[in-house]
């Protein structure tokens, strides 16, 4: 079974511009390119990747898809497109059909004002045309009400298959359990979602890689999705605030060393290829 990298994201910086956190630094604005991710790959014997999008822009996700006809390892590319305006949505997804390996659309809703932005109803029908286009909607929370607003939009739509991003940002750092080990256990009861076991931008900011640490998240993760629902992710380059690729990539996989043969499998790449359609 190939080993696929469900969470990877490349930037040319000086075409266009990320605004980190300034915790952050320079530690991120700097080029991170396909050449650079390829070794690292090949040395923790990851096969594909998923390309995920980086900026609500949607030159950035045209020029993804440039690249997966160019990089052999990116098996998919999780774009952008304006949720807000379903109009200029289903003109959008219409002009990517001819570049193929689109698998899935993602907003970056920690940016929004509004907690409850998912939850407009010109948002929802764009989510209806990414349901019809089967593709993934793809979520990344960083608070307890935009993660109500995740599953919300879940459950009202079982017709929408929905990844949730980076275990929906477990308290790794402060060693905290409530209130996010109960919306996991919302989230696991709503068989249209599943999720990546990544790390985030807002835990690594302020957390080094530990196995040991994230290692009960996870568990609690595995236990309640189960392996069938869970896809590994690197998170690279955003990761390297916490450890390296090798570092990251060594610890996932230490983190489902007591799963079976199989289920392993199902983390590590199976899952992937079955909730994307790869």
């Amino acid at each position: 079974m190939p080993v696929i990298d469900c969470h990877q994201h490349f930037w040319t910086f000086g075409k266009r511009a990320h605004k980190f956190p300034p915790s952050v630094g320079t530690r991120l604005d700097r080029d991170f390119t396909p050449e650079d991710l390829r070794p690292q790959l090949t040395q923790a014997g990851v096969d594909y990747t998923i390309l995920v999008q980086s900026l609500n822009d949607l030159d950035e996700t045209r020029e993804y898809l440039d690249l997966s006809r160019e990089i052999d390892y990116i098996a998919g590319v999780v774009g952008w497109v304006p949720l807000a305006d379903p109009a200029a949505c289903a003109r959008a997804l219409e002009s990517m059909k001819p570049h193929g390996k689109l698998v899935g659309i993602r907003h970056l809703i920690a940016y929004e004002p509004d907690p409850d932005w998912l939850l407009q109803p010109a948002v929802r029908e764009s989510l209806g045309l990414l349901a019809k286009a089967n593709l993934v909607f793809e979520a990344i929370p960083v608070n307890d009400r935009q993660f109500e607003s995740v599953l919300t939009v879940t459950r009202e739509m079982p017709e929408l298959k929905v990844v949730l991003n980076h275990m929906g940002n477990p308290p790794v750092a402060e060693n905290g359990w409530e209130p996010w080990a109960t919306q996991i256990a919302r989230a696991a009861k709503l068989r249209n979602m599943s999720v990546k076991l990544s790390a985030g931008l807002a835990l690594v900011m302020k957390w080094q890689w530990s196995t040991q640490e994230i290692r009960r998240y996870a568990d609690h993760v595995l236990g309640l999705f189960s392996p069938d629902r869970v896809m590994a992710g690197s998170n690279w380059p955003v990761v390297v605030l916490g450890g390296t690729f090798d570092e990251v990539w060594r610890g996932i996989t230490e983190l489902v060393v007591d799963l079976t043969p199989t289920e392993r499998e199902a983390v590590l790449g199976g899952s992937a290829r079955r909730i994307y359609g790869l």
